[in-house]
């Protein structure tokens, strides 16, 4: 299956105030915002879209109105992560998982959004060689 554009819809409890940590923080912009709805668009990736929809609304399928997204994971990569998480603290971002270099060749650190959501940043490095073979690889 070919996807021309890839995009999320969370049920938010306030749509308006996901949505401005997305713009303020993650370089998104609004595209649609009719109240109950807000529609992120970004500039610099065109094919993804990250929606949200406030929690309880009818355009939501009756069984499905009360998701919380609590638990969900976004993963961001950026090429510098060391970067992205000092830009994230001296805004006042919840930072939630510390930077961390991981074995397999991963930088990241986590943030929380609202509704729960936790946002991954992560930048690709080089992976240790020794876990790489102690791992198979």
């Amino acid at each position: 299956m070919r996807f021309e554009k890839m995009g999320i819809a969370l049920q938010s409890e306030d749509p308006a105030a996901s949505a401005r940590f997305f713009t303020e923080h993650l370089g998104f912009r609004v595209a649609i915002d009719l109240d109950w709805y807000v529609s992120l668009h970004h500039d610099e990736h065109p094919g993804y879209i990250v929606d949200f929809v406030r929690r309880g609304h009818e355009a939501m399928p009756e069984s499905l109105r009360t998701q919380s997204p609590a638990g969900l994971m976004l993963g961001l990569l950026v090429a510098d992560a060391v970067a992205a998480e000092a830009e994230l603290r001296a805004a006042g971002v919840e930072i939630v998982g510390a930077l961390v270099d991981e074995p397999w060749g991963q930088r990241r650190f986590h943030v929380r959004a609202p509704d729960g959501i936790v946002c991954e940043i992560l930048q690709t490095i080089e992976p240790d060689p020794e876990w790489m073979r102690q791992n198979g690889y």
